[in-house]
């Protein structure tokens, strides 16, 4: 008896379908939606056991290592953050058919700028599964379908992850669509999708986002690398320094917003470094760094940091060290080497703060505080699509409010123009 053979639809085909399903879900209420997205958040939640199960597939087949593979990993508590994170998206305001503003011209015309979605969203993104979940419940919350492309690592558990989101009654047809992610082609057919897709997001390396951005024809919103900086001035409460500086690179490595560079002030690095690098040893980190902070470290091992060093984004338990004379070389470093992510000053003068804040060219500058807060959910945003580091459309996270439009909404009484 001859096996049947179920024709898979292309990826065109599935772009029909989220054009279509963006028309049908710019018509569901804020109820409706809120109402889907807590069925997902339940569904995720009803099917834990099969996610884990996926994803282990997916874990014994990458053979990827350090950050890469800790990116990958779900485990219990994961899963269940994806689900509170979809509840958290559907208890924020709905941002879709807000007025932003009107007014009433002298000839009558009554104007409104309200906000709507963007249509279909695509999203290009590497290893992490709990994205699939995150940006899908944004889209659905601002009314915009959603085209998944992640990486062929992830295959399983984004495959069941969207059979389990499309399984939710009421999604509709098209909304959620998955494309095959063991072909490069996929990617082509997506980022040259004009006319069918309204924006793609572009979520990785560097690589992946370069090649994205140099070959679409749809418009498109970076999320960056994160080469983030941290600097200790020298009026720094040094207990504090160490507690930011820890935090910042040690309590999850592998993702873009965790500091990958320590700046510290010439007048206390003489006490700081030693202490620090000690710090940092003790909690696995390598250590880098200049010649001046290598002296300082009193033997301790420190390598010798290169010039490809305070460009790199290490994405593991490395940091580098570099000692700078004051505030304004230390801003002069970060707007030379970062990626304009997220970069701190640790310091109590008010001045040099405000002046860093001010001058540091990043999404997210912090003051006496660890970068390991540049997200969506951290940020109340409940979720994110990503950490926007260009400056159109939106910048840091990326979430509700920037997956909308707006358009006008005039009213008159008959006028014409003369």
């Amino acid at each position: 008896m001859a096996t049947t053979v179920i024709a898979q639809p292309t990826t065109r085909e599935k772009l029909l379908r989220s054009r279509k399903a963006a028309a049908e879900l710019v018509q569901l209420s804020t109820e409706q939606k809120n109402a889907l997205l807590s069925a997902i958040a339940s569904a995720i939640e009803a099917n834990a056991a099969s996610i884990l199960q996926a994803n282990e597939k997916d874990l014994q087949l990458s053979g990827l290592e350090g950050a890469m593979r800790e990116r990958l990993t779900l485990n219990p508590k994961r899963v269940a953050e994806m689900a509170k994170g979809v509840r958290d998206v559907a208890a924020l305001a709905d941002p879709v058919d807000e007025i932003v503003s009107e007014w009433t011209l002298p000839n009558g015309l009554r104007i409104r700028k309200v906000r709507v979605p963007l249509g279909v969203v695509g999203i290009i993104y590497e290893s992490r599964p709990n994205v699939t979940v995150d940006t899908v419940a944004l889209t659905l919350k601002t009314g915009n379908a959603i085209v998944l492309r992640g990486g062929k690592e992830a295959i399983h558990s984004n495959q069941r992850l969207v059979e389990i989101l499309n399984s939710v009654k009421g999604i509709p047809d098209g909304a959620v669509e998955l494309l095959d992610s063991t072909t490069r082609e996929s990617v082509g057919e997506l980022i040259q999708a004009r006319g069918l897709v309204d924006v793609i997001v572009p979520r990785g390396g560097e690589g992946l986002i370069s090649f994205v951005v140099e070959n679409s024809t749809v418009p498109v919103i970076e999320t960056g690398a994160g080469n983030c900086h941290v600097f200790v001035d020298e009026s720094a409460d040094l207990a504090m320094a160490d507690s930011i500086v820890i935090n910042a690179k040690t309590q999850r490595p592998s993702v873009c917003n965790a500091a990958e560079k320590l700046l510290v002030h010439h007048s206390i690095a003489a006490e700081y470094v030693p202490r620090i690098v000690k710090k940092l040893i003790e909690a696995g980190v390598e250590v880098r760094g200049d010649v001046e902070s290598r002296k300082l470290a009193h033997g301790q091992a420190v390598a010798l940091a290169t010039e490809q060093d305070w460009g790199e984004e290490y994405l593991r338990l490395c940091m580098a060290v570099h000692v700078v004379s004051n505030v304004d070389e230390a801003i002069r470093h970060i707007n030379q080497y970062s990626t304009q992510h997220s970069d701190s000053i640790v310091t109590n003068v008010e001045e040099n703060a405000r002046r860093f804040l001010r001058l540091v060219d990043s999404a997210a500058v912090y003051w006496n505080a660890s970068t390991r807060f540049t997200d969506g959910a951290e940020f109340g945003f409940g979720a994110e699509m990503g950490i926007s580091t260009q400056k159109l459309h939106c910048r840091g996270p990326f979430a509700l409010e920037e997956l909308t439009s707006t358009k006008y909404e005039v009213v008159g009484t008959g006028q014409i123009r003369k």
